[in-house]
């Protein structure tokens, strides 16, 4: 049965009814009435009153009156504080009754009470452990090691100190010792004793013998507690302890709980808490890598504190539990088919093969059993606690199933001389302890001839003999009865300090100390310091627990059938060292079994848990562009675009950037060309800076030419830019430069056009000169149309800002190119510099038949053609190179080199040639040649002999003019006749240029006649001499 966080104390039933307060004083008063005796006092006539003798038989009277009453009520008073009224007899003390739960089994066999007694000036209370727990009664059979050497280990600390005469001077230490049978409310039950003298003297005013005078009454008061082994029993009476303010210190009592002093502060123990022991098994299982394992736990507070902390820090590890099972306990001892359930559900879990056992030998023992009958022997490695490890009651006769155990156990040393003080015992010479005759007789396994018959003896025919001795080889000592020495010794240097301060020194004990005031001992217990019978220094902790030293213990097969527990490591302030080669787990198998429910996954594996475990899964590859989930390892995660698995499909890397570099095939060709192209443009620059003022030069149209030249040398030196690594700043300069340098190009060539065409067409209509055909207003008119494309190319940046993007045509692809160039927003930039060259190319058409001699039509319509050509093969180029990106740029920086070289060989190439090889020509004569038809020539005079061209070398027609004039002028000094089919041309004696003038000259428009083969000429206009 589980105690929770209030005290539990049958001394006061809290009751609205006086009635049941009464009967506890009768109860506890050395002179208690009756309740023949309470009746008659409530009756009208008077009764006298009852004397009863207050020695032995008052103190034995005590449960027999107490213990109906406690099981008429318990059943129904729970939760009931209890404060005495003014008129209280109680006054002087304050109760408090919580959670009042007493049990009281009438059907129950009891053993006789028995109690171990030293005589002393102050007296301890013992609680041992020294019977197991009964099934069908209260106590069972005689506990050897953690009972009955436990409650020697206090006699023999006892007389260890008894016999310092000056360690308390005058002064002997007495004892009253108990058995509590492992078994928390007969525990309980059991602590009356130790405060019958606090109520005694709490008030004996009331009570009268026959002659007047008060009783005399011999009140044992226990000044401290020793014990108890157990847990539960612990709480139990450290709740009915603290009502009396009576110190107790527990020896084998570990449940963290007990820490807790606000709850327990009249609590110490010598042995550290269970928060200590659970976190070594954690390190136990982490250092022989176990992630599976299964938990037994005693139904206890022993038990259940300890596996919450199991729960909470195998956890926080990441090691998961198979199964949780709990051990019968509180609520009686268990059948064995119990343990056999349990066992065949550890069995369901055959991967779990690691299994911590939390909980006391008796238990324990039941498990083994289990394993053996279901054939499990050998299938777990158990992890023990300190309540069952190294005690013979577990592992004797059950040592093939608990071979291989690591058990954690508090550091203990033997105790100095209680090994010899014990083998000496016998039957006969141990008269203060009632109990070791049954101890003897389970011992030797014979029958005392004195001893009453019980179920545990009926069978053993042998008598005991008087020869009989105790041995070190016939003999197991518990190993941890350092505590219960250390528990003692700490009691006595509290008495000897409380005395030394208290009363000088002086022997005997001072009224100070008569009686022990618990609060003051309380102070001076927890505050000693000493050096015990096992050689250790011992203090308390400041949650009164002894420190936190344990020892790593193994049970190993040290031959075919010889077995033994020995110590395998340590667990000091945290730290654990294990040897781990002295480690054997079985005798052909030394290596530590694996407990683990799925083997980690490969690198790269995803997990995929089993339904219902949190330890058990199956793992399964990432699909190739997939890495396993950094933050969920069940599943798989996508790498971005750009990224690509590392080889374990751990994480993501990024794909090296692709761009054409500088050093490819791809790029060397490109600039070759551009840098070819290049070299060409600057020699025809050079050329005609040179020839500035020859008259093919002038003819050609100087200021538009060097605008051109300019247009080409910006789209060679494009490729360049192409070339260097994609960035913003380089996306934007390409994306400008591309329709600026096409812009400046057929701009120029579009002016050209078009004043060739305005020129000509105008002479067909109107004799007047057209407008804006001057060097600066072709200039204007250029620049005009190259900021249309600057400022289509400023709201592109500024709606759609240039940046240089990754491009994956493919997974494994990662391409640094420009936005603009991975989709048709190229076609932008070349927009308008494409409606310029459709301009131009139709222009190119118009002027076809204008005399080849007298104007560049010619060629700027072959380049025109040849340019249309060169982008109409490009666009499908460009879009089919999408997968290519060294390909498309590469075409790309081609086209445009090309395009400029058209327009450098076409339009310049010509005039290079005149210009270098043919010089002669370079003069006015050779830019005209007469037309063969005269009515041509008569229409061009006419239409052009009105157009003059003021202060410019800009166009042919001009010389044009100025030759026809010549000839005409030179053929009215001369012959005055004209031959249909060739012109005289003025002699140069009779006609001095310029400053000669002929006089009106009259043309002959011919006429038809039947000859078809003469003409003569139409009437004569006047035409105004060219002034150059």
């Amino acid at each position: 049965m589980l105690i929770g966080d209030l005290p539990q104390c049958f001394l006061l039933l809290a009751a609205s009814s006086l009635g049941v307060l009464g009967t506890l004083l009768q109860a506890v008063k050395p002179q208690p009435p009756t309740a023949a005796a309470a009746a008659a006092a409530a009756a009208p006539h008077p009764s006298p009153p009852l004397s009863l003798d207050v020695k032995e038989e008052s103190l034995r009277h005590i449960e027999e009156s107490l213990m109906p009453t406690a099981h008429d009520v318990s059943h129904n008073v729970t939760n009931v504080h209890a404060k005495r009224h003014v008129n209280d007899p109680f006054r002087t003390k304050h109760f408090e009754i919580r959670n009042l739960n007493l049990s009281y089994v009438a059907n129950r066999t009891r053993l006789a009470k028995k109690v171990v007694v030293v005589e002393g000036d102050i007296l301890l209370g013992g609680l041992m452990m020294v019977h197991e727990r009964g099934n069908e009664e209260v106590c069972g059979p005689i506990m050897p090691q953690g009972g009955v050497q436990a409650l020697e280990a206090m006699l023999y600390t006892l007389d260890f100190i008894n016999k310092e005469e000056d360690f308390i001077p005058g002064v002997k230490i007495g004892a009253h010792i108990l058995d509590d049978c492992d078994k928390d409310t007969y525990g309980l039950e059991q602590a009356v004793d130790f405060i019958k003298g606090s109520i005694s003297n709490i008030d004996d005013g009331e009570y009268k013998c026959k002659d007047g005078s008060s009783p005399e009454v011999r009140n044992k008061v226990i000044s401290g507690v020793v014990g108890a082994a157990s847990s539960v029993t612990s709480i139990q009476v450290a709740n009915l302890l603290r009502l009396f303010k009576i110190p107790q210190v527990s020896f084998f009592s570990t449940s963290p709980e007990l820490s807790n002093k606000q709850r327990f502060e009249y609590f110490s123990r010598t042995i550290p808490s269970d928060h200590y022991q659970v976190k070594a098994m954690v390190e136990i299982v982490k250092l022989l890598n176990w992630s599976y394992i299964s938990i037994i736990y005693e139904e206890s507070n022993y038990g259940i504190k300890a596996f919450e902390e199991l729960e909470g820090l195998l956890g926080i590890n990441d090691i998961c539990i198979a199964v949780k099972e709990k051990l019968v306990k509180d609520s009686g001892v268990a059948e064995e088919v119990a343990y056999d359930m349990i066992v065949k559900k550890l069995l369901q879990k055959q991967r779990a093969r690691g299994v911590i056992i939390f909980g006391s030998d008796q238990e324990v023992a039941g498990v083994m059993r289990a394993v053996r009958r279901n054939n499990a022997t050998g299938s777990f490695s158990w992890i023990g606690s300190d309540g069952w490890s190294a005690r013979s009651l577990v592992s004797s006769g059950n040592e093939p199933e608990v071979e291989g155990t690591l058990s954690v156990q508090p550091q203990a040393n033997p105790v100095d001389g209680f090994d010899n003080y014990f083998s000496g015992l016998t039957f006969q010479s141990n008269k203060r302890n009632p109990w070791f005759i049954e101890y003897w007789e389970d011992h030797f396994k014979c029958k005392h001839p004195k001893s009453p018959v019980t179920k545990y003896n009926r069978n053993y025919t042998q008598a005991c003999r008087q020869d009989e001795k105790l041995t070190n080889n016939n003999t197991e000592f518990e190993a941890q009865l350092q505590f219960v020495s250390d528990a003692v010794m700490a009691f006595a240097y509290a008495f000897k300090n409380m005395h030394h301060h208290l009363c000088g020194g002086h022997p005997g004990l001072c009224p100070r100390m008569s009686p022990i005031n618990g609060e003051e001992l309380l102070s001076y217990l927890r505050n000693v310091s000493f050096t015990g019978l096992s050689g250790d220094n011992f203090t308390f902790d400041q949650n009164g627990d002894g420190p936190a030293r344990y020892n790593i213990i193994h049970f190993k097969q040290l031959s075919p059938g010889q077995y033994a527990w020995i110590t395998v490591g340590q667990y000091i302030e945290g730290e654990l060292k294990l040897e781990m080669d002295v480690l054997q787990f079985k005798l052909d198998d030394p290596s530590p079994p694996s407990s683990v429910c799925s083997l980690p996954c490969h690198t790269g594996q995803a997990k995929k848990y089993v339904e219902g475990e949190s330890c058990c899964w199956h793992c399964f590859n990432c699909s190739t562009y997939e890495i396993v989930n950094p933050s969920d390892e069940t599943q798989c995660l996508s790498c971005s675009w750009g990224t690509l698995p590392s080889e374990d499909h751990l994480t993501c890397v990024p794909i090296q950037e692709v761009y054409i570099q500088p050093g490819s095939w791809w790029a060397i060709g490109a600039m070759l060309f551009s840098s070819l192209g290049l070299v060409m443009t600057g020699v025809v620059i050079w050329v005609f800076v040179s020839y500035n003022d020859t008259p093919v030069v002038k003819a050609s149209g100087r200021e538009l030419s060097y605008v051109l030249l300019s247009g080409v040398l910006l789209c060679y030196a494009m490729t360049f830019v192409f070339i260097l690594k994609p960035s913003d700043v380089v996306c934007g300069i390409q994306r400008f430069g591309l329709g600026f340098c096409f812009a400046v190009v057929y701009s120029a060539l579009l002016t050209k056009t078009n004043r060739i065409s305005r020129i000509f067409n105008a002479g067909r209509t109107t004799a007047r000169r057209p407008s804006f055909i001057s060097p600066k207003s072709q200039l204007c008119i250029c620049f005009f149309a190259v900021s249309i494309q600057v400022i289509v190319t400023a709201l592109w940046c500024f709606v759609s800002p240039p940046k240089a993007i990754h491009h994956y045509l493919q997974r494994e692809d990662n391409f640094l190119v420009c936005a603009a160039s991975i989709n048709a927003s190229y076609m932008i930039a070349f927009a308008y510099p494409i409606g310029l060259i459709v301009v131009c190319t139709v222009y190119a058409v118009l002027t076809r038949k204008i005399p080849e001699d007298f104007n560049d039509s010619k060629y700027i319509g072959f380049t025109m053609y040849t340019t249309c050509i060169i982008w109409l093969a490009f666009v499908p180029i460009y879009f089919t190179t999408a997968n290519n990106v060294e390909l498309r740029i590469t075409a790309t920086s081609v086209t445009i080199s090309l395009s400029a070289t058209v327009a450098l060989v076409c339009l310049f190439g010509p005039k290079l040639y005149i210009i270098l090889f043919h010089p002669e020509r370079n003069v006015r004569q050779s830019m005209i040649t007469i037309p063969k038809n005269p009515a041509l020539l008569s229409s061009n005079l006419s239409s052009s002999s009105q157009r003059m061209d003021s202060g410019t070398q800009s166009e042919v027609i001009f010389p044009v003019d100025y030759e026809l004039h010549e000839k005409i002028r030179t053929m009215g000094c001369g012959s005055r006749t004209a031959s249909n089919s060739a012109t005289q041309t003025c002699p140069a004696s009779s006609c001095s240029l310029p400053d000669h003038h002929c006089g009106p000259i009259h043309l002959i428009t011919p006429r038809h006649s039947t000859n078809s083969s003469s003409s003569t000429n139409g009437p004569v206009q006047d035409v105004t001499d060219v002034h150059l």
